[in-house]
């Protein structure tokens, strides 16, 4: 490894770490001055730390949100340690400590008790705040570490555990608040999804059609911002001037559209470029290391 390399490594543990602390401060202050005040229940481990928090409130053994986010995630942070990587596990135990500690230390602040305002704000902030740690690589924990170990053995995505999961936790919030409150946690968690995936743009894939007359130039820079395979189709011919054209096929993420862009202005300024959002593919994609 490169002194470049080294520097490049170094400067993307430092970002992740600080995604790490910047995701503490908004999932506490989403329950501190949203969820507790509107009695919203969040979504997965964070759900169940504030229903067990709630349960145990007047018994002789009380536990708080911070201290149950870290005892639920304990026994997640050894799976992922042995299933996905140590590197993955290290950054989510970052972020779980950070977001236990910062909800700890900062002070609640009732801003309104309205549930409605509470559920869509609240969800808000934590949905920003897990599609930024998404973006830059690490994980909050809790369902997340399931659902990657469970696409890395199975290939299948943890889409029906994290709505029975979380039907549950809405179910709770009917049962200790009444129901209204539980549909005032559902909307966060519509609300919360939506904006964790206009953040987290990763695993939105796009297929992108380039009709070109300098196909090696193209290839050559495409591949070297994203490492992606491409299609060749030659002997196309336009309509218009008749020209031989070679036409290119390959498939992104969303995350990658601005590399595609600097490629493509690099290359061929003049190619033709169609996009097309949100397609699902069969086969092999190449996905980022974690």
């Amino acid at each position: 490894m490169n002194e470049l390399q080294k520097i490049w490594k170094r400067h993307i543990y430092v970002m992740r770490a600080s995604t790490a602390f910047i995701y503490g401060i908004l999932v506490s202050i989403a329950m501190n001055f949203f969820w507790t005040p509107g009695h919203i229940y969040s979504s997965g481990i964070t759900g169940l730390a504030q229903l067990i928090t709630t349960l145990t409130k007047h018994t002789i053994f009380p536990m708080s949100t911070a201290a149950m986010l870290i005892i639920l995630n304990v026994p997640l942070f050894i799976v992922a340690w042995f299933q996905i990587s140590h590197r993955f596990t290290i950054f989510t135990i970052m972020a779980v400590f950070s977001s236990s500690i910062m909800i700890k230390l900062l002070t609640p602040l009732t801003l309104t008790t309205d549930p409605i305002i509470c559920a869509i704000f609240g969800a808000a902030i934590n949905g920003f705040g897990t599609g930024l740690a998404l973006k830059n690589g690490i994980s909050t924990g809790g369902l997340d570490i399931l659902g990657l170990t469970l696409r890395k053995r199975t290939g299948k995505s943890i889409g029906t555990i994290n709505i029975t999961f979380n039907f549950f936790i809405v179910l709770a919030a009917g049962l200790v608040y009444g129901w209204p409150y539980a549909f005032y946690s559902a909307l966060g968690l519509l609300v919360n999804a939506k904006v964790m995936d206009m953040v987290y743009t990763r695993q939105q894939k796009m297929q992108v059609m380039i009709v070109t007359t300098k196909p090696k130039s193209v290839i050559d820079c495409v591949q070297n911002h994203i490492n992606h395979g491409i299609t060749i189709i030659h002997g196309a011919e336009g309509a218009y001037m008749h020209v031989e054209k070679t036409v290119l096929f390959t498939v992104i993420s969303r995350y990658e559209l601005a590399e595609l862009r600097a490629a493509m202005r690099e290359s061929d300024p003049k190619a033709f470029v169609s996009i097309s959002d949100n397609v699902h593919i069969m086969g092999h994609f190449e996905e980022p290391s974690i």
